[in-house]
């Protein structure tokens, strides 16, 4: 990759990223400062995240910050004089064991955290989560924030599954695709049919959906759903990281400029 292609590529994420930020707000998935999206830069070692602790209606495409893959900000650029989220640590760990991730987001959606603070399963009641999420949402470990301890929660959980979320332990949901757009989707999704369960139980336990079901909705939903050509309408395509039955150990990109020029 040309210098003049990587840069337009980080600030075309950049760009994305920010405007990404305001759709939490807009579904109502976050409260204050709560929260955060990042995005892997395409063909590079380096995803983009927003700073800690700045309110959404103050982020702009500049102030969002440019991590390497061991979430260190990358010096010189756009966005360092800013300390990025808490939760880079865990961001990096899963760009760097889960390849075919492009994007991951966090939130604290009320119905998803309450059954993150339950510590239990949201279980495939729904067409909609057997479509969207080939099965139950499930529930990683208690870990602390600061270091990589969330991110080794959330690909050991989702080792295995279809899931592109996971409810982490007393904590809330963290949602995969393969860009933040994707993820951002996931996240939205997951909190609709975390409502509707809630709801579904309040007025008695809700039917189960056969397995085999479950197999040929997810099934349609991700490789024939939508507008033929739309990259968009195919979730499959969209998250190849999904149907896998464990995710890949990342493989390092090629062409990453040596040295990153200021955004």
């Amino acid at each position: 990759m040309t210098g003049a292609a990587y840069g337009e590529q980080v600030a075309r994420v950049r760009s994305e990223v920010a405007a990404l930020h305001h759709e939490l707000v807009r579904y109502g998935l976050v409260a204050w400062t709560a929260g955060n999206i990042s995005e892997r830069v395409p063909g590079t070692d380096f995803f983009i995240i927003k700073p800690s602790g700045v309110g959404y209606e103050e982020l702009t495409p500049a102030s969002l910050i440019l991590c390497d893959l061991a979430g260190r900000p990358v010096p010189g650029t756009s966005g360092t004089g800013l300390a990025p989220s808490s939760d880079t640590a865990a961001h990096a760990y899963v760009y760097r064991h889960m390849s075919g991730v492009g994007g991951v987001v966090h939130t604290h959606s009320p119905y998803a955290t309450a059954w993150a603070a339950r510590g239990e399963p949201v279980p495939c009641v729904l067409t909609a989560m057997a479509d969207e999420f080939g099965g139950d949402i499930p529930v990683g470990p208690f870990a602390v924030i600061g270091d990589d301890s969330i991110g080794r929660g959330i690909v050991s959980t989702l080792a295995g599954h279809r899931s592109r979320a996971v409810l982490m332990r007393n904590h809330g949901p963290f949602t995969i695709g393969r860009n933040a757009r994707d993820a951002v989707k996931a996240a939205v999704m997951l909190e609709d049919v975390a409502r509707t369960v809630h709801l579904s139980r309040q007025l008695g336990e809700p039917a189960p959906i056969d397995p085999g079901a479950i197999d040929t909705l997810f099934h349609r939903y991700q490789n024939v759903y939508g507008q033929p050509g739309d990259p968009a309408a195919s979730p499959a395509a969209a998250s190849p990281a999904v149907p896998a039955p464990a995710p890949s150990p990342l493989t390092p990109a090629t062409g990453t400029p040596s040295t990153p020029g200021v955004q």
